[in-house]
């Protein structure tokens, strides 16, 4: 078993331990649902590593961790709602398999235990990981915006693009992995690059979770392949697509025929390289982050565990 597995273990015992309790069940068994359908559970791993990184206490680290991954999947159940998703992680989501009240009050009640956790951890820098907290669940709602807003807008151009991703996933990413650090009462200006190498191995994993939406395959992503395109989302393969070809992409995407449209934009997308474009952007971010830890590397810290999460993410399949 990795270090990472040990990880994922040791926090889904803990999850296991500590389920979200009270009345009435039917607000609180949707928040137990979401939280135990799977994931990879990256965010408390990123805590978790960042606190034994620096020589913590790991329960810090987990308790840490757990505020991440409630603040997460609070995200996750109101983003299904206002992307109409019928399925997470390969099981149906809050609203479908409830109501949509019950998952918009579900979210709500998440939201509001991920800071009560805070409120009680008890541990190093408790003042510091708050303000951060606090500063990236802002800036998590800022890139939802942006990401909605995105698609009532004639014009959205790549960098704005890689702004909103990086507000909506790395940031949460930064944050968990920066406050496992302070967890383990590591300085503010160390903790900065930890959270510099997450932001960069966040955006990495963002732009995978955009290639695999469209060259993954259902079996192993459990979503409909070329989900993306089919709602039209101006993800970076589409805006450089767009860019690439503007009048061959106009005529993709005027198609009716849901299954005719996806696989020919997959086509057009895989004839003019913008799917090694992607995995090329993918492989910088990689790079980027790799420069943190030697950094890291250079002040004391063996960072081992971190570049096989950076591995281990970059090879995923879903």
């Amino acid at each position: 078993m990795t270090r990472i597995e040990q990880f994922q273990r040791q926090y889904n015992d803990f999850l296991a331990k500590n389920q979200f309790q009270g009345n009435p069940d039917n607000l609180y068994n949707p928040m137990n649902y979401i939280m135990s359908i799977g994931g990879k559970r990256v965010r408390p791993l990123l805590s978790m590593i960042g606190n034994q990184t620096c020589g913590g206490n790991l329960n810090s680290g987990i308790e840490i961790g757990h505020v991440m991954e409630v603040f997460h999947n609070f995200s996750l159940v109101h983003d299904d709602i206002m992307d109409n998703a019928d399925l997470r992680r390969g099981n149906e989501t809050v609203h479908i398999k409830w109501n949509m009240p019950t998952a918009i009050l579900s979210g709500d009640n998440m939201l509001v235990k991920a800071f009560e956790l805070l409120i009680n951890y008890a541990g190093p820098n408790k003042d510091e990981i708050l303000k951060a907290f606090t500063k990236t669940a802002a800036e998590v709602c800022e890139g939802q915006q942006n990401d909605m807003d995105f698609e009532s807008l004639e014009h959205v151009d790549i960098d704005l693009y890689l702004k909103m991703i990086q507000c909506k996933t790395a940031v949460l990413l930064g944050c968990s992995l920066k406050c496992g650090a302070l967890s383990a009462n590591c300085d503010i200006e160390t903790s900065n690059v930890f959270y510099d190498f997450a932001i960069n191995m966040g955006m990495a994993f963002q732009l995978m979770d955009d290639y695999l939406d469209t060259f993954g395959k259902s079996e192993s992503t459990g979503k409909i392949q070329g989900g993306d395109i089919i709602q039209g989302k101006k993800t970076w393969l589409f805006l450089k697509s767009k860019e690439s070809d503007e009048a061959k992409h106009n005529e993709l995407f005027s198609i009716s025929d849901v299954t005719e449209k996806t696989s020919k934009t997959i086509q057009f997308w895989q004839e003019i390289g913008i799917d090694n474009e992607c995995l090329q952007l993918i492989q910088s971010y990689n790079s980027k982050a790799q420069i943190d830890l030697k950094t890291l590397e250079s002040r004391g810290f063996s960072c081992e565990i971190l570049l096989e999460l950076l591995d281990y993410l970059g090879s995923r399949q879903h």
